[in-house]
């Protein structure tokens, strides 16, 4: 993070520090950054508490704040109250992502890179 275009400005400023501190150059390709501190050995709802917090490590992450169905579904789930319909939601959404059918061939393409169309 060189340069101040570099920082999201949607992120909590003393997490962005931390994520600087760990995070020195842009070009550093081995430093490793918890998604979920605390709890990325568990499945379960920190992940919320975080991106309430303006503590998601992505910009998808800050995205969810800025949608009112979104933003309430996160600090719904933040509360930890409602684990059970966070799983069946999560559930629900492996078997929808499940039945996708990508288009292949002349239709379209499953990227080798998300950012990048293949050769």
């Amino acid at each position: 993070m060189e340069n101040p275009s570099d920082i999201d400005p949607s992120l909590e400023p003393q997490y962005m520090m931390r994520l600087k501190s760990k995070c020195a150059s842009l070009n550093d390709n081995t430093t490793l950054v918890e998604m979920d501190p605390g709890s990325f050995k568990t499945f379960d709802t920190d992940y919320f508490k975080l991106v309430s917090k303006r503590r998601g490590l992505f910009h998808s992450d800050g995205a969810l704040l800025t949608d009112p169905f979104t933003r309430a579904y996160v600090q719904r789930h933040a509360t930890g109250a409602f684990k059970d319909e966070f799983f069946a939601d999560f559930a629900a959404s492996m078997i929808k992502m499940g039945n996708a059918n990508p288009l292949t061939g002349s239709q379209g393409e499953i990227r080798k890179k998300c950012s990048v169309v293949n050769h």
